[in-house]
């Protein structure tokens, strides 16, 4: 009898977990819209005006991401405040950079260069965590470097600013993994949030004071998209993380290199030769890679890949390592 009453119960939670799988696509696709809205600007508006637009914009999300037991100041309340600082630093980094990175190059190179972020969390896991790395995410992180100098062919080609913060942008993101690993379920998701979140509003208002660009009515609608649709796909991330495990809502993030592809070809005349192409799919394999042995190991799995990095708090590793799927 407890077998057939069992049966039904596997059936929701598979039924849960598929849609949470299908909620998580819809995510990173809302996130590669809001990356692309980016690059619509073509750079009409300094890099760091975007990043506190967005910010701004960001904070849409706060009442979806905020638990009911949860206070206002707890966006600022943390139990570790060196870390909660390193994570205000990152937010800002990761922000900007991020920016800079989808004005300067096609879509599917910078985010090459961002999904670089699963081999840096494992190098910096082994440095500041002293996690017991084996030979096979080893492996994972020499294939993900490899791609990228395949990308790159440094000496082959011109290496820009948006190359630099693409990489910086994929380690800032990296370096608050490993800050959110460090303060484990003990830190509330809200001030985590909060703290990337007024990490970029600070930095980013701080560098406006020398220069402001009014944007022009067209101008404001793609800031808006840039910031509404990275507050809707934090919020959407989220609610895939409570809905599935995890390291079911990981992997879909690769979807944004499709993405990014298709805007680059449809709407920004990006090309993709075929050297780039082994690139990218060796870094893709490279993070699916590190995020297989990290399922089987239970080591928490890294957040999503985009440009909106102050919104990486609405993850799966995030949900996990507050008790979550």
């Amino acid at each position: 009898m407890s077998s057939i009453t069992a049966d039904p119960s596997s059936a929701a939670a598979n039924r849960s977990a598929l849609r949470g799988v299908f909620v998580a696509f819809a995510s990173y696709a809302v996130f590669a819209f809001s990356d692309a809205s980016i690059k619509i600007l073509h750079g009409a508006i300094p890099s760091y005006q975007v990043a506190f637009i967005g910010a701004l914009f960001g904070l849409v999300a706060v009442p979806f991401l905020k638990k009911r037991e949860d206070s206002w100041l707890d966006m600022v309340r943390t139990s570790n405040r060196p870390l909660w600082l390193l994570r205000f630093v990152c937010g800002a980094t990761g922000a900007i950079c991020s920016v800079v990175a989808f004005t300067k190059l096609p879509m599917a190179e910078a985010f090459a260069l961002l999904f670089l972020l699963p081999s840096f969390v494992t190098i910096l896991s082994v440095i500041f965590l002293k996690e017991d790395v084996r030979w096979q995410r080893w492996t994972a992180v020499i294939l993900g470097f490899v791609g990228v100098l395949i990308v790159l062919r440094p000496g082959f080609r011109e290496l820009s600013i948006g190359h630099l913060c693409a990489a910086i942008g994929g380690l800032a993101a990296a370096i608050s993994i490993v800050v959110n690993r460090a303060l484990g379920s003990k830190e509330k998701r809200i001030s985590l949030y909060g703290a990337g979140l007024f990490g970029t509003l600070i930095v980013s208002g701080l560098l406006m004071l020398s220069e402001v660009t009014m944007p022009t009515p067209t101008q404001w609608i793609f800031l808006a998209s840039y910031g509404l649709l990275g507050a809707c796909g934090s919020v959407l991330l989220l609610t895939a993380a409570q809905m599935a495990p995890a390291n079911l809502v990981a992997p879909p993030q690769y979807s944004q290199m499709l993405w990014a592809i298709a805007f680059g070809y449809l709407l920004f005349n990006d090309s993709i030769d075929m050297p780039m192409a082994v690139g990218i799919v060796l870094i893709i394999f490279s993070g699916l890679l590190t995020l297989a042995r990290e399922r089987k190991r239970g080591t928490p799995l890294p957040a999503a890949v985009t440009g909106d990095t102050q919104a990486a708090l609405a993850t799966a590793e995030d949900h996990k390592a507050a008790g979550g799927a």
